[in-house]
């Protein structure tokens, strides 16, 4: 693995229309990478760009690259959530954007990488600006609605009323912490949710896909690895990673960060990791 880079790191925030993002940069020392696709951290339902902690700078170091991550709109330090409630068609919705947030930054091609939420997010992306994405890592991902998804929600949304989760989120997200739980467990747990699938934009994925989950995954089942690398028509790779749970990046982000630059480095134009 190459050897963790001290990499110059921007905060700023982007407007829109009607809202704005907080957004930062980590820009890699080497000349070679202003001609690579930038990285690009799409988060879960309960993250932020804090909450990635160090696995940015590691990631931007081991593919030699320059790398962008974004508080999502409600959430971290970003405007909060619009004023109408979210549909089940939410997640296609906010791919949408994702366009033009990139467009922003100046950034004409981007590797996706996403956890849960933001791993739906990026094969929503790579399917609908195929132009845009070059590859796409997903971790925990969902296609639909599974009973292990729905349970692990009812879960957090008991933890939420009877421990110091509500404080452990305000210190990620401020203001923003009621109004984006109560958006993503009232929506997931609508009966309206329940037929929601993006199976069929599966098809229209043309890039190469790392499809990662834990075998411990506490929102969903190994019928969503299989779903995702059957389906894409890009090369998929998929790994199982054993005895770690819905954020593998957490508990193991070593092995993350080595599977995800072994799968992308050479789509990048770089060889082999070092050691």
């Amino acid at each position: 693995m190459p050897t963790e880079l001290p990499l110059p790191a921007t905060d700023f925030t982007l407007l829109f229309p009607d809202h704005y993002l907080r957004a930062r940069t980590l820009r890699h020392p080497s000349p070679a990478a202003d001609g690579r696709p930038w990285l690009v951290l799409l988060h879960d339902s309960l993250g932020s760009i804090r909450l990635w902690r160090d696995l940015p700078a590691r990631l931007a170091t081991a593919l030699e690259c320059h790398l962008l991550l974004y508080d999502r709109r409600g959430y971290g330090e970003s405007a909060p959530l619009g004023p109408h409630p979210r549909t089940p068609a939410y997640l296609e919705e906010e791919a949408q954007t994702i366009p033009a947030v990139l467009a922003a930054c100046g950034i004409t091609r981007a590797v996706l990488f996403g956890h849960s939420d933001g791993g739906t997010l990026a094969l929503l992306a790579a399917a609908t600006a195929p132009a845009l994405v070059a590859a796409a890592v997903t971790i925990g991902a969902h296609v639909f609605v599974e009973e292990e998804t729905l349970r692990g929600i009812r879960a957090a949304r008991q933890q939420y009323t009877t421990t110091e989760l509500p404080q452990r989120l305000t210190r990620y997200h401020g203001a923003n912490t009621e109004g984006l739980f109560r958006a993503w467990t009232d929506t997931w747990l609508s009966p309206a949710f329940r037929a929601w699938n993006i199976e069929p934009y599966l098809p229209r994925v043309q890039c190469p896909v790392l499809v990662l989950q834990g075998t411990h995954d506490e929102y969903g089942t190994e019928a969503q690895v299989a779903a995702i690398a059957g389906q894409v028509a890009g090369l998929a790779q998929a790994k199982l990673l054993e005895g770690l749970g819905h954020t593998p990046h957490r508990q193991d982000p070593a092995l993350v960060v080595h599977l995800t630059a072994t799968f992308l480095r050479p789509y990048l134009g770089l060889g082999p990791l070092p050691g």
